[in-house]
């Protein structure tokens, strides 16, 4: 897993990594600036086009002096600094960095303290003026200069991170921030780029490798970490020889309601599709013809409105709980009954998770090892209201470890939040999969890997990655603009068959 770093423990990896590659700290950011260049060069490739280059003084600044000397050097004339100096530091590199884009006669402006905004007419603007340290909200000129930036319509590249925005910690929803169409950011991705607050502050991210020392980064103690395909490799199970349907477990889906029998369908078919050996669906009597019409692979457990369904208990190897089931008296003596009686983890989803919300008595009888998959609104009603994504990290991690559960909360870049008080971001998924019923489907993929014996934690990892994965094979090549439930499912055991190649 590839660890995400706060803006302090990445301050500290620059300085081993000067320390002990060794190499100094202007080498290092003439590094970082030529990684910088190497992606911008092959992405805005009309140098005709005018660039100006934002700098602040500290080492962001730097960066920005040297890859506006860089970007010189490859051809784009049409480039201008503008100098900050809304202080009177500046770093040693700012000013050795100074004195060598001096050399080259780009156009060098300064901004005083209380200056007026120079007018801006360049099409690109390079943002660095301030980076990964800054630790609170942007105020008098900053705040001004960002004010107006933000007034004009220019494309703009951010160095590393948009001034104005944090690293890590809370970002105010009233926050100025530098509107950036893109980041280029140095050696990772910063955990707060992973969070929805930055879709309104940030276009897209690409991450550049400046060298940092990989052991170091690797040794680092934080509780942030990025799924990469790499680690699902190392995670998924190929289907061996002389196994059969007893071997890959026996999932039952809690599911359906009358009206709502579209869920619990997509859920007991994604559980049958991605592997489980049996499927059992505990569904209502009224949705038997469109369970046998459309998946007669999958058997069914009747369940009458006021009757609990005679459960084998151990006939099953796990539970999906939720999809479409409703609320009401029967369904909160249903779930009181399997946490009575069943004690092997189970997934909670959709309306069981509003049913333990409005009955929190619930959450203490919850199996240890058992897996929440909120969205953010289940997720508030479930712990309390937040004010925004970094206090849902927080509280997920507390409440996974105090309950002894791991917590999925669903957005762009999924969280799973583990016991062990460890959150993994996703890296898999598009904007093409916001469509009504995919919730009911990662429902389905994650009972079925915990039926086939996968461990909380990568049944966790492994669902949401496939999950992601599945809709990025069928949406972006394609370009297509939704991709649907139903057509995910079918693509999922493509996809788990690649990643075991």
């Amino acid at each position: 897993m590839l660890p995400l770093l706060t803006s302090k423990q990445i301050h500290e990896a620059d300085a081993y990594t000067i320390t002990h590659e060794p190499i100094s700290s202007i080498d290092l950011m003439e590094r970082a600036s030529k990684a910088f260049v190497g992606w911008f060069i092959n992405h805005f490739q009309d140098k005709q086009q005018s660039i100006a280059v934002y700098c602040g003084t500290g080492n962001n600044g730097g960066d920005g002096l040297a890859i506006a000397r860089l970007l010189h050097e490859h051809g784009y004339k049409k480039l201008q600094i503008k100098i900050t100096r809304f202080s009177e530091k500046a770093s040693n590199d700012f000013n050795t960095n100074l004195k060598r884009v001096v050399k080259t006669n780009v156009p060098i402006a300064e901004i005083q303290p209380g200056q007026e905004p120079l007018k801006e007419s360049a099409d690109i603007i390079i943002d660095a003026m301030l980076g990964s340290g800054l630790n609170k909200p942007l105020e008098g000129d900053y705040k001004y200069l960002v004010d107006y930036l933000n007034s004009i319509d220019k494309t703009v590249v951010a160095v590393d991170i948009p001034t104005g925005f944090f690293t890590d910690g809370e970002i105010t929803k009233d926050a100025t921030v530098l509107k950036a169409d893109l980041a280029i950011t140095f050696q990772q991705p910063k955990v707060n780029f992973l969070l929805p607050e930055s879709g309104q502050y940030i276009g897209c991210c690409e991450v550049v490798k400046i060298g940092l020392d990989e052991t170091f980064l690797n040794s680092i103690d934080t509780p942030y970490f990025y799924v990469e395909e790499k680690d699902i490799r190392r995670i998924i199970k190929p289907r061996k020889r002389f196994s059969n349907k007893g071997t890959y477990g026996h999932a039952l889906i809690v599911a359906g309601k009358e009206k709502t029998m579209g869920a619990a369908l997509l859920c007991a078919s994604a559980c049958a599709h991605t592997g489980a050996g049996l499927t059992t669906a505990c569904i209502p009597q009224s949705g038997l013809i469109a369970l046998n019409t459309s998946m007669p692979e999958i058997m069914a457990l009747l369940r009458n409105a006021d009757e609990l369904p005679d459960i084998e208990w151990d006939k099953f190897s796990t539970m999906g709980i939720g999809p479409g089931l409703g609320k009401g008296n029967s369904i909160l003596k249903l779930l009181t009954a399997i946490f009575e009686n069943f004690d092997k983890p189970v997934i909670i989803d959709a309306d069981a998770l509003n049913v333990i919300s409005d009955n929190h008595q619930l959450v203490s009888k919850i199996t240890k090892g058992s897996i929440l998959t909120p969205h953010m609104k289940e997720f508030d009603r479930l712990f309390g209201e937040h004010t925004s994504w970094w206090q849902r990290l927080q509280t997920a991690k507390l409440k996974a470890k105090e309950l002894g559960i791991y917590i999925i909360l669903k957005n762009d870049y999924t969280i799973v939040a583990t016991p062990d008080e460890k959150l993994y971001f996703n890296s898999t998924s598009n904007a093409a999969m916001a469509s009504g019923g995919m919730g009911d489907v990662l429902t389905g993929v994650i009972t079925s890997l915990l039926a086939q014996k996968y461990s909380p934690l990568d049944a966790c990892l492994l669902g949401v990655y496939i999950h992601g994965k599945a809709g990025d094979e069928l949406a972006l090549p394609s370009r297509l603009h939704v991709v649907l439930p139903s057509r995910l499912i079918s693509q999922i055991p493509v996809t788990m068959a690649k990643l075991k190649a």
